[in-house]
């Protein structure tokens, strides 16, 4: 229901008008109550050259540019403050109509709500709402008033980093650094200036890289060309010389054959003749003996006597199999010794020299690094150590398995088993065991994160974007290859797993586990966190090769796995359960 229009509606009380007026961010006199006098909890107002100071001048190294007046607005910036002129502009509508709205004329800090005309008529004439805080049309006015007080926030705190009203300003700061909004706007628009010039850097830096990369591959493929041309060309010139080692024992075999026939025909012939001859003998025997004559008988067997020959036959061994066994021998003796030199002059050879050089194609980074993650720094000892080496993470939802389910804006899973999830299929999607990798990958430098496990089976720890996602051999899962290092939860103890090896550790069990990867040292440790204290369960050592991606297994129906967000929680008091 629209009041009816009144004419004293068109001239507000002064008082009712004024008194609550508050600086605008970017206005020039920021509040006529401060001008000339100290504020509630001792800090002074700035100084006309202490104001200098804070703004942004034009001989910024970074950019000729001024913040907020400038004609020219800072690149990076631009959006923010155009933005605010767009909302500066804007028409603020009353919250009150029904229909067509119309302009507000006021927004009251007490009500949190934009009158038009005729509905501030009630804060006009009901005295009880003529005690309720107004002030010009203020779009979003919920956002940028105080929640305790229902006062404009109008001031900055820079130990807080927290935005607040007059009334705050006496309750809760004493002896911060605070300033008004305009003068923080301009303090932090100088820095955000600044990051933005590093980002700048940063991203030419990493275009550089990135190119470099791609280059560095191409040229990797044409060297490795190369080498596998040599290769070919060695291997083709060994394959000529064991086909010419071929010819050469067969022929070896076909000449011995051939003498050894043509010795046996020789021998065959010779015995073939004699029994010829023998058979003659043998007729002329029985021929004689038929004989009735004496006389003629003797005459016979006179001259069988004179012409007969040396019937000796040659004793035969036949030595064939013997023979055949030890050229056999001889051959398989010197194929199995080339076949030993092989394997020692390529296979062993290049692992060892791969050892050292790692192969002579591994690609070289180095990298300018913040100083807490060089290596010259401290380890860290206690939790608030480990804690400044956080790193936010999150499932990766083209990775999980199909039996898992993300939650908490990926931040949990859960074993759904048997129900499967209608995730679309993805070449980075495990098919076969019930794993998810996180969303960032950690490389070159201290990363730190905590995770919350429930379930007996649960396996936590790193692996290389590599790791195969379809297979189900024992080297596609966490704990079966060379290139992840993991620990398992069994329900009462944990283990460490590395390539296929179990390592059982004597611990109890704890519901949060710490992670901390130091990359650059090589170790990945494992930590037990608890309300009071945190204990070193595991750590690995490893020169990493690539790039490591937090890596989670889940094989039993209901297991869970929780990332925690660290930052929320430094807010809170944490609550640590049980696996």
């Amino acid at each position: 229901m629209a009041f009816p229009k009144s004419s004293s509606l068109e001239k507000l009380p002064e008082k009712l008008a004024l008194e609550d007026s508050v600086p605008m961010a970017n206005a020039q006199p920021i509040c006529a109550a401060y001008e000339g006098a100290e504020l509630k909890n001792g800090v002074e107002p700035l100084s006309e050259p202490e104001m200098k100071d804070i703004s942004c001048n034009g001989t910024n190294r970074t950019s000729n540019l001024t913040v907020n007046g400038s004609e020219e607005e800072p690149p990076g910036l631009s959006g923010l403050v155009k933005e605010e002129d767009t909302a500066a502009k804007e028409e603020v509508l009353c919250d009150f109509c029904l229909g067509d709205t119309s302009p507000a004329v006021k927004s009251c800090l007490t009500c949190m709500v934009n009158y038009c005309q005729d509905h501030l008529r009630p804060h006009v004439e009901i005295a009880k709402l003529q005690t309720h805080k107004l002030r010009d049309p203020l779009k979003d006015i919920d956002m940028q008033s105080c929640e305790a007080h229902k006062s404009h926030l109008n001031w900055f705190c820079h130990n807080d980093l927290a935005c607040f009203c007059e009334e705050c300003l006496a309750d809760g700061h004493q002896g911060h650094k605070t300033v008004t909004c305009a003068v923080a706007r301009k303090e932090k628009e100088c820095e955000l200036l600044q990051i933005q010039t590093e980002y700048d850097w940063k991203l030419k830096s990493a275009e550089n890289a990135i190119d470099k990369l791609q280059k560095n591959s191409k040229s990797i493929v044409s060297s490795v060309s190369e080498v596998k041309a040599v290769v070919e060309r060695q291997f083709e010139e060994l394959a000529q010389a064991v086909k010419k080692a071929h010819s050469d024992v067969l022929a070896f075999l076909e000449e011995k054959e051939h003498a050894a026939v043509n010795h046996a025909n020789g021998i065959k012939i010779h015995l073939e003749n004699k029994r010829i001859a023998m058979e003659e003998c043998k007729n002329r025997l029985e021929k004689m003996a038929t004989h009735t004559n004496d006389i003629l008988f003797l005459k016979e067997y006179c001259e069988f006597k004179k012409s007969a020959g040396d019937d000796t036959l040659p004793s035969v061994y036949i030595g064939l199999k013997d023979k055949l066994s030890g050229i056999q021998k001889i051959v398989s003796d010197a194929t199995e010794h080339l076949l030993q030199l092989l394997q020692t002059n390529y296979n062993d050879k290049l692992q060892e020299f791969a050892k050292d050089g790692d192969a002579g194609i591994k690609t070289t980074v180095s990298a300018i690094v913040p100083s807490k993650h060089r290596l010259s720094a401290p380890e860290p000892k206690s939790r608030s150590d480990f804690l400044k080496y956080t790193f936010p993470l999150t499932f990766d939802p083209v990775t999980a398995h199909r039996y898992l389910r993300l939650l908490d804006d990926n931040h949990k899973v859960t074993n759904t088993a048997p129900w499967e999830h209608q995730y679309p299929d993805h070449p980075e999607r495990f098919q076969h065991w019930r794993q998810v990798l996180s969303d960032n990958s950690l490389y070159i430098g201290r990363y730190y994160f905590e995770a919350e496990i429930s379930g007996a089976g649960i396996y936590i720890g790193m692996t290389y974007k590599s790791i195969d996602r379809k297979g189900s051999e024992s080297n596609s899962c966490i704990s079966g290859n060379n290139f992840s290092w993991c620990l398992k939860w069994n329900g009462k103890e944990f283990s460490a797993w590395h390539s296929d090896m179990e390592m059982p550790l004597k611990t109890l069990g704890f519901g949060r586990i710490g992670v901390y990867l130091d990359y650059p040292r090589g170790t990945l440790s494992f930590y037990s966190i608890t309300l009071n204290a945190m204990t070193l369960l595991h750590k690995f050592e490893c020169k990493f090769a690539e790039p490591l991606y937090p890596a989670f297994w889940l094989p039993k129906k209901e297991n869970c796995v929780r990332i925690v967000n660290l930052q929320e929680e430094a807010e809170q008091k944490p609550v640590l359960s049980t696996p």
